[in-house]
């Protein structure tokens, strides 16, 4: 791409049988190469050549634009819609990269490190024990693990499935068998997820030394992901038990106050948008997270790290288990009230609060909602699609945007903090 020789690139999907002996699951692409090409000329996610005659399918970058928004890998994005395109690069221009690798230390304003396995659910499975094989060693309840009559402690290992955003008790085990907790599970302070395992609290301290960590909670993210589910950046904060593969451990700045801001910038739904555009398979890797747009930790001014934290405190200090979190941002209290109806307003707050920090305007806001609210039913762009059906499915509406844009509005007239 830095050689300006890419002039055209259309991808297909076979879905609508453009080839009918191949099938309908195949994709493939027309590559046009040329010389001194100053922008390339793409479109993807198209099902019939006819769709070739609808500029809103299709856009330009040029190199300059893709080193922006992939400056690690130079890799073209992909984008469903003009739109998509258009939104996405001047998001890049306001908020670049959480990591620029060509920049060194400077291109890495977070100090952002991170541990794809702690504990390898392959690789590690002989160290595992389950809840049968302890309990035979006469335990008794220590803290978030059990400790056994050698005095050693044994900790939970956490898997992704058991966490989601501002929430480390999303699901839990019962004989082996994954389930969601329920509501009355979460209402109760003393609830903590039951895992298929536990480790050796040494082995995971072994661990998190490697990373000079010392806290008692982690940050992190689920590894495997969808643009067509119902959120795909799935991010929190969540105590320091044994974690499996599936999560991804960060690490960065160590202030507490700017690790709840990360998180919550991970969680936001304009965040959320890019990743969507960015995502091609299955997983949101390293490198991919790198080059997600993140708000600079120097943007941040006191006034708005006090709303930030407020929101998020509240959102994720639900259990007894996430109080060295709590007590590391300043918060002396016992755990808050999981309540359903509050903590989508919090959310909504925060959502709205990002959206604002990276420039949208209340259109743009509306668009990464729901396309169809703004370009009509025939837009070929979709971004919450399924969270809109599953809220108005559960609500009756799609709560999600009316509370986001109440909050920015309420946020562009001064009557929201932050």
């Amino acid at each position: 791409m830095s050689m300006n020789r890419l002039v055209r690139l259309i991808d297909f999907e076979n879905r609508e049988a453009i080839f009918e002996d191949v099938h309908r699951s195949y994709k493939f692409s027309l590559l046009t190469v040329g010389q001194e090409a100053p922008q390339a000329e793409l479109a993807f996610f198209l099902t019939g050549v006819q769709q070739l005659a609808q500029m809103e399918r299709r856009f330009t970058l040029s190199a300059s634009d893709i080193a922006r928004i992939n400056p690690n890998t130079k890799t073209a994005p992909v984008f469903r819609s003009r739109a998509d395109s258009e939104l996405t690069a001047k998001i890049y221009e306001k908020v670049p990269v959480l990591v620029d690798d060509s920049k060194g230390a400077q291109g890495n304003p977070w100090a952002f490190d991170y541990m794809t396995k702690m504990f390898d659910m392959a690789d590690s499975s002989s160290a595992f024990r389950t809840a049968e094989q302890l309990q035979g060693k006469s335990l008794s309840r220590k803290g978030n693990g059990w400790i056994d009559g050698r005095d050693n402690v044994w900790l939970p290992l956490y898997e992704a499935k058991m966490m989601h955003q501002f929430d480390h008790r999303w699901a839990t085990y019962d004989q082996l068998e994954s389930r969601d907790s329920t509501q009355q599970e979460k209402a109760d302070p003393g609830f903590e997820p039951m895992p298929r395992y536990w480790l050796p609290k040494y082995d995971v301290e072994a661990r998190l030394r490697t990373k000079g960590w010392k806290h008692e909670w982690l940050l992190g993210w689920r590894d495997i992901c969808r643009s067509t589910d119902e959120r795909t950046t799935i991010a929190t904060a969540y105590p320091a038990f044994a974690i499996g593969h599936t999560i991804r451990n960060l690490f960065i700045i160590d202030q507490p106050s700017l690790a709840a801001a990360f998180i919550s910038n991970l969680s936001a739904l304009t965040f959320d948008y890019i990743a969507r555009q960015k995502l091609g398979g299955t997983h949101l890797t390293v490198e991919t997270l790198k080059q997600l747009p993140v708000l600079r930790p120097s943007l941040y001014s006191p006034a708005d790290l006090a709303f930030i934290v407020a929101c998020v405190l509240e959102l994720t200090y639900t259990s007894h288990s996430m109080t060295p979190f709590a007590r590391d941002l300043g918060y002396a209290g016992p755990p808050f009230t999981w309540n359903e109806d509050r903590r989508a307003q919090l959310r909504a707050e925060l959502d709205a609060w990002y959206a604002r920090a990276y420039g949208l305007t209340r259109d743009e806001l509306r668009y990464i909602l729901d396309p169809v609210d703004v370009k009509g039913p025939d837009y070929p762009s979709e971004t919450f699609r399924v969270l809109k059906k599953n809220e108005i499915a559960r609500f009756g509406e799609y709560r999600t945007a009316k509370l986001v844009l109440q909050a920015r509005d309420r946020l562009q007239q001064g009557e929201l903090a932050g």
